[in-house]
This record gives C-alpha cells, sequence and structure tokens, in this order.
C-alpha cells in the first residue's frame, strides 16, 4: 500500500466539502479525475473509504481512520514546509553567538532585541566566548557569530567590521591623574588597575599599551561587571581602561574623569566573525547592520 499526501488531502477535502464536485473545485481538479484517485486509493488499501449512495457523501470507518490521519499529518507537512520556506528566504535559521569581548553583553542586548522583533524565527542563543576557543568553535558550526576585536586569517571565515571605538582612562575626577589631558603607559605604574576578569591578551591596555611599553601596574583588581568597576573607580579605589561606548553616562558626571590613552588616543575596531558562507543570508546582513548602528547611537550619546 502506497499512500501519498495527495491522498490525504483527497479525503480531507472530500470530508470537509460533502462532496465530489466542491471537493474538486477544492482541490482545482476535474471530478473525473478526482473519482479515478479515489478508486485508485480504494483498490490500494482493499477498502471502501466512503459510503456509496449517501448525501452528503460520507466517509467510511475505514476513511474515517484516514482522515484522521490526514489532519494529524497535514498540519505537520504544512508547518516542515513553513519552515523550510523561511530557511531558503532568509527569514529562519540558527544564529548562535559567542562573545569574546566582555564589555559587549551590555552593548549586545539592546542590538538583539530589536533583531527578536524583525526576526522572530531565528534561534537566538548566546555562549560567552571568553571560557572556550570560539573561533574554532565557529570553524565547527558550533556557533554561527562571534564578536572579536582580533581578526585572523582563517580559511572560510570573514571578519566584518561593526564599529570603531577608543579604550579610555577612567579615573575619580580626584586622582592625580585627572589633571593630565592624556595618559601614557608610564602613568600606570604604581596604579591599581581594575580589569573585567579575563585574560591579558583580551585587554586592550595590555595588548595596545602596556605589554609593548612593558609597564606593570602596581596591583590588578577584576570585577565582573562594569557597574562595579565605575563604582570602584569613583571612590578611589583604582582606575581602569573601558571602551569609550561603555562609559558614556560617566562624560557628564561629575565623579569620573575621562582621558584618552596617549596623546593620539588608541583606536581599535571590533568585528562579526562569520562563516562566509553565511554572509548571504537576509537574518546575518540585519543582525550586522543592527550592531554598528546600536553601536554609533551609543558613541553619539
Amino acid at each position: 500500500m502506497h499512500i501519498e499526501f495527495r491522498h490525504l488531502r483527497t479525503i480531507k477535502a472530500i470530508h470537509e466539502a460533502g462532496g465530489l464536485g466542491r471537493a474538486a473545485d477544492l482541490l482545482n481538479m476535474t471530478q473525473s479525475a478526482l473519482s479515478h484517485q479515489i478508486k485508485g486509493l480504494e483498490d490500494q488499501t482493499g477498502v471502501e473509504l466512503f459510503v456509496r449512495r449517501s448525501k452528503p457523501l460520507k466517509l467510511s470507518a475505514a476513511g474515517m481512520r484516514l482522515l484522521r490521519a490526514a489532519e494529524r499529518i497535514l498540519p505537520e507537512v504544512a508547518a516542515l514546509e513553513q519552515e523550510f520556506s523561511g530557511l531558503r528566504e532568509g527569514k529562519a535559521g540558527r544564529l548562535h553567538i559567542a562573545i569574546e569581548c566582555h564589555a559587549c553583553f551590555e552593548w549586545l542586548f539592546p542590538v538583539l532585541e530589536a533583531f527578536r522583533k524583525t526576526w522572530g524565527d531565528v534561534d537566538v542563543d548566546i555562549r560567552p566566548g571568553l571560557a572556550f576557543d570560539a573561533l574554532p568553535a565557529l570553524m565547527k558550526e558550533e556557533v554561527d557569530l562571534v564578536v572579536s576585536s582580533d581578526p585572523e586569517d582563517l580559511p572560510g571565515i570573514s571578519f566584518e567590521p561593526l564599529f570603531d571605538y577608543a579604550p579610555v582612562f577612567v579615573a575619580s575626577s580626584q586622582h592625580p591623574l585627572a589633571q593630565k589631558p592624556f595618559i601614557e603607559a608610564d602613568d600606570f605604574r604604581g596604579q591599581t588597575l581594575i580589569t573585567y576578569p579575563v585574560e591579558r591578551s583580551r585587554l586592550d591596555i595590555f595588548s595596545q599599551l602596556l605589554t609593548p611599553a612593558k609597564v606593570e601596574p602596581a596591583q590588578i583588581r577584576q570585577a565582573e561587571l562594569t557597574a562595579v568597576i565605575l563604582l570602584l573607580v569613583a571612590s578611589n579605589r583604582g582606575v581602569a581602561v573601558l571602551p569609550d561606548w561603555v562609559v558614556r553616562e560617566v562624560k557628564y558626571s561629575s565623579d569620573y574623569i575621562t582621558r584618552p590613552l596617549t596623546e593620539k588616543g588608541l583606536t581599535r575596531s571590533l568585528y562579526a566573525a562569520v562563516r562566509t558562507e553565511d554572509l548571504d543570508k537576509p537574518y546575518m546582513t540585519g543582525l550586522i547592520r543592527l550592531a554598528g548602528e546600536e553601536a554609533r547611537r551609543l558613541q553619539a550619546a
């Protein structure tokens, strides 16, 4: 016995229409072709599916069994068709994100909230990239996008620019360094530097300034949250270096000062690392666009 989806649709249409003529119209076929299909289906099953000479046309007990199967199976098939259509058109898919930038959590959440409203059929998840090798995970398709400030030459991986930012020095307005127009590497000698709890190689202050200058702070204190770092800085318990978009709120606070690093300032870039083959997916380009817009909004605030 070989039952096809069209057979299930036929049984359902005849039951709902109550006759071959209306059912044929619903199925966009002739009544003769519909009658032939029914006869072929009954020959296959070896049972009568309809009670003959009844008006309206009624299903037999065997026909009712087939109808119940149709009512169960056809909606599942329709849902699959819709899902596959969304995948083909780039409206649905998976977007698992790893973040190598600790401060990026605060910037990324508003981006994902805006993304959700447009791309509700995309499965979004976040994995902190600080605890595992995010880029190898991207290559193995364990994640789909990595937020990183350190582009690498990797086969099949593209680093799409999101935005540029400036790491800036943050200190209490009562700190002696508040009198300087800019901060140099030597100024960190004897200071307590408050950082996120990540490897030095992932912190701009070390990779871009202190390590090349071979300067070591007197003490390093770590805090998980930006708000806690700023609280400690305001209390004059240490100094910090944070992205300029993170400290937008302290620019106008009398408790803090922000200063550029070096006379010319430092500039860094943030990237979205994605598999090159995924770049043409509309939801991927949508997220990258939203990310850049949100960052520029924060920097302008």
